[in-house]
């Protein structure tokens, strides 16, 4: 088993979610669709004020190049197409459907064959994207025929408190394999790794158990950020992808396992991407769980599902190392939104940053070899192509640099700043 090197051990806090079986969420009221729940160009409305929607229908449709459709969740009547606000602190388009509860439903037609381009032809249609975070369209990820020989499936899930990838594995294993296997024959892989951090015993054994002919299970080393593509690619074939490179490059292609189970009922059950499993956990939360939660549905209807304070310590969209934090529970859930954590005093450390003081821990952790207070200070000099040169545009925002560094410093938000800046400015 190969080992990536550096990388941190924060601790688990998986213990409240990770025996509670997955359970059906909120019925939002009314839901919130961002046009933009992908990597890419924001999606198309196909609809409009007045009209009346079925859950599964497509409501927006992908734009050209990089883009990804979007489905209505629930039956109901659009109300409008606006600005709204997201975790960000931006208002971005969104469409606005108020849910009439009646659950009339429409699904995609039934696949006559499966084929490599009927396969990634349903999931461009289906509105797919990597489920773990990224958000990119799927379709576009597996169209590599020919240029790889592994699948890696990305069961990790090294981010502290999240579990709904590890209850997928253990309650809806048939249904992963199936979708795994559609994924190779998307992208013409021969065989499929799934790769599992050792914190999670159950999963590895029920899945080792099931995996047939072509498909292995390999547990790995709990640390994080072992799910990082790069990272998990290594720990799971020994190969390395190239600086700058794509995992392609290094005969590889990577699918989270919930990006799979969502491939599995587009194909097999005609379901669009337009519900997700999520983790709500933490101190201030009174019912932690994983749940099916609709996207577009409103922070503040899983906060009162689940008993969460909303005045506790900090609220995060996401996990503790890579998430945001939510300012406003209007914010609403998206196909990538995998947690929702309501933090307690305890949970949260006060961050009030002082001057660098060379110690290298920053060094020390990133598993990517990069030194984050480097490009912190040429960013600060607004010397960007020095914040470049010293690999900025190499940092995976794991958040290692942060969570190590003794004097608080905001070395993750300072590298991501600079990078967006490198990259608007064309350097």
């Amino acid at each position: 088993m190969a080992i990536f090197r550096k990388g941190v051990h924060p601790r688990a806090h998986k213990e409240r979610t990770s025996g509670v079986p997955i359970a059906r969420g909120p019925e939002p009221g009314e839901v919130w669709l961002p046009l933009t729940q992908h990597i890419g160009a924001p999606a198309l409305p196909v609809v409009q004020a007045g009209e009346r929607v079925l859950r599964g229908q497509l409501v927006a449709r992908k734009a050209d190049g990089i883009s990804a459709n979007v489905y209505s969740p629930v039956a109901g009547t659009v109300k409008e197409i606006a600005g709204h606000i997201t975790s960000s602190g931006k208002k971005q388009d969104h469409i606005h459907i108020v849910n009439d509860h009646t659950d009339e439903s429409v699904g995609l037609p039934p696949l006559s064959e499966r084929t490599p381009e009927s396969v990634l032809s349903r999931i461009e249609e289906a509105g797919i994207v990597g489920m773990g975070g990224a958000g990119f369209p799927t379709a576009v990820k597996l169209n590599v025929s020919g240029r790889v020989d592994v699948l890696v499936v990305n069961g990790a899930e090294c981010e502290p408190y999240i579990t709904c990838d590890e209850r997928i594995m253990l309650e809806y294993a048939d249904e992963l394999f199936a979708g795994i296997r559609l994924c190779m024959l998307a992208c013409g892989a021969k065989e499929a790794v799934i790769g599992i951090e050792k914190n999670k015993p159950e999963a590895i054994a029920l899945l080792r158990q099931k995996a047939g002919e072509g498909v292995f299970v390999r547990p790995l080393r709990t640390r994080y950020p072992q799910g990082a593509e790069k990272q998990l690619i290594y720990g799971c074939t020994g190969r390395i992808v190239p600086e700058g490179g794509l995992p392609a490059d290094a005969g590889a292609v990577v699918v989270n396992v919930h990006t799979a189970l969502t491939v599995f009922r587009a194909v097999e059950k005609g379901e669009p991407c337009y519900e997700r499993v999520m983790t709500v956990s933490g101190g201030a939360v009174a019912k932690p769980g994983n749940f099916w939660v609709k996207n577009g549905t409103p922070l503040r209807e899983l906060a009162d599902f689940c008993g969460a304070d909303e005045n506790c310590a900090r609220i995060v969209n996401g996990g503790p190392m890579m998430g945001e934090a939510v300012f406003s529970l209007k914010v609403c859930t998206g196909k990538t939104t995998s947690s929702l954590l309501f933090l307690d005093e305890k949970e949260c450390v006060s961050k009030v940053a002082s001057a660098c003081i060379g110690c290298g821990r920053c060094w020390q952790a990133c598993p990517m070899g990069l030194a984050p207070n480097f490009i912190e200070a040429a960013l600060f000099a607004k010397d960007y192509a020095e914040a470049k040169r010293c690999g900025a545009l190499s940092c995976i925002g794991c958040g290692c640099c942060s969570y190590v560094c003794p004097a608080k410093r905001f070395l993750a938000q300072s590298v991501r700043l600079a990078q967006k800046t490198i990259r608007g400015r064309g350097i």
